[in-house]
């Protein structure tokens, strides 16, 4: 049904008083699913969480340059974090679509704790090696992908459907909040204990999280699909109806030619910031911090846009002037400016996935929503993990400023390309697309 623009008896209300009205009936609503006692406390067990997290994705990179790590190891550390999602997160989506996710969760996170854990005992007795790192780091990502599915089917699992895309914008908010806090814990703690108190946090971060999965999440399974046999070309053909759907492919091709050519930005900002700006580890911090305010930022935007915004045209621009954003980064010669830089990066970024993880969730039916955000980590986490390969190679051939050009422009062709057969698709039966 198309909006009409005609006064109302009473005259109506102007298109900008409209649009302002919109907005604060969303963060209206967005403060009441805060305050509500399953999604809020969800969400302050996750903010904790991931404060270890960002603390230790401070510390990691920047303990490996210590020990004399080469680019290419750096991004094979990437690699062995986010590659598993290629083998591993098609059944992770199935374990959230047939088996209880809190089981799932608690598992994969009490296996995740021990990581950081043996990493303090190692950094404690001096006997850490480059190579622990990578096999401890490709450890968390085999868990990651069996469980990520799970976790990024909770959000839809305890919000009504038509908050779905306003509880993703929260979990956004909090996940780029912990980008902001967990990167300046780790500068504080660096500099005083150094890295071991970095990973300390992050071993003890998991705690409240598990207790959450344990206490507050739904109980058993939420397919009624489920049966106790698998069958395999019920499977694909699910996989098929996803990839199928025009508008649902556009979102995942979006998102996995972002995290493929914009997602190594993060992973090799350190050698940016310490070999060309010729910065210390604090200044890293600070960059860091504020990618994650450019995603609080992102997200709070997102709090504001009506749901009847066509989210496609959204997550397309933003990926666009994400590579156009990379390619500034590259050419910048002043730390000073690196920040407000890494600030639009953050926007673009979480503009864009969580765009098309909204419209992913909300079009996705019940049953086959696990294999449709599994479909999504793969496109994110799997992006990363080819991305930062590959860009470490090029980092080690052509050094840093080059590669992140050369994956700048790409990603805009890519981005423009993807993009313009986006919006020409049909509406999908299921999916009313709103201008």
């Amino acid at each position: 049904m198309v909006a009409t623009r005609r006064s109302g008896a009473r005259g109506g209300d102007p298109p900008q008083e409209q649009r302002t009205k919109v907005a604060t009936d969303s963060f209206a609503e967005s403060l009441r699913l805060l305050r509500t006692r399953r999604f809020g406390t969800f969400c302050f067990a996750s903010l904790l969480s991931n404060l270890g997290t960002w603390a230790q994705q401070v510390a990691e990179p920047w303990l490996l340059l210590t020990l004399g790590a080469s680019s290419l190891l750096i991004g094979l550390d990437s690699f062995a974090a986010a590659a598993p999602v290629w083998i591993l997160t098609l059944l992770g989506g199935v374990l959230a679509d047939r088996t209880d996710r809190r089981r799932v969760i608690t598992i994969c996170q009490s296996i995740q704790a021990l990581c950081p854990s043996v990493l303090v005992i190692l950094l404690l007795i001096a006997t850490v090696q480059p190579w622990i790192v990578i096999v401890l780091s490709a450890i968390v990502g085999v868990t990651d992908a069996l469980s990520m599915p799970s976790f990024q089917s909770i959000v839809p699992s305890i919000v009504d459907r038509d908050n779905i895309a306003t509880g993703l914008a929260l979990n956004a908010t909090q996940f780029n909040l912990s980008r902001v806090l967990g990167p300046a814990l780790a500068g504080v703690l660096m500099a005083s204990v150094g890295a071991v108190g970095c990973f300390a946090l992050n071993a003890a971060s998991y705690v409240p999280f598990i207790w959450v999965a344990l206490w507050l999440l739904p109980r058993g399974r939420t397919s009624r699909a489920s049966t106790d046999t698998f069958d395999r070309r019920q499977f694909l053909a699910s996989m098929h109806d996803i990839a199928g759907n025009p508008h649902l492919r556009g979102a995942l091709l979006t998102v996995l030619f972002t995290s493929t050519l914009c997602g190594p930005l993060t992973v090799f900002c350190p050698i940016l910031v310490k070999t060309v700006l010729n910065r210390d580890v604090g200044d890293f911090s600070i960059a860091i911090a504020a990618f994650g305010i450019g995603g609080i930022s992102g997200a709070i935007v997102l709090l504001g846009i009506s749901a009847r915004r066509d989210r496609r045209r959204v997550s397309s621009w933003f990926a666009a002037a994400y590579g156009a954003v990379l390619v500034l980064v590259a050419i910048n010669p002043w730390f000073w400016s690196l920040p407000v830089l890494l600030m639009l990066a953050g926007i673009s970024m979480t503009i864009s996935n969580t765009s098309a993880n909204s419209l992913l969730q909300a079009t996705a039916p019940p049953e086959l929503r696990g294999q449709t955000v599994s479909l999504y980590m793969l496109a994110m986490r799997g992006g990363i993990s080819v991305g930062s390969l590959v860009t470490g190679a090029s980092v080690h051939f052509f050094g840093v400023r080059e590669a992140l050009i050369m994956n700048g422009l790409l990603a805009i062709v890519a981005q423009l390309a993807i993009g313009r057969r986006w919006l020409r698709s049909r509406p999908h039966m299921s999916q009313p697309v709103h201008q």
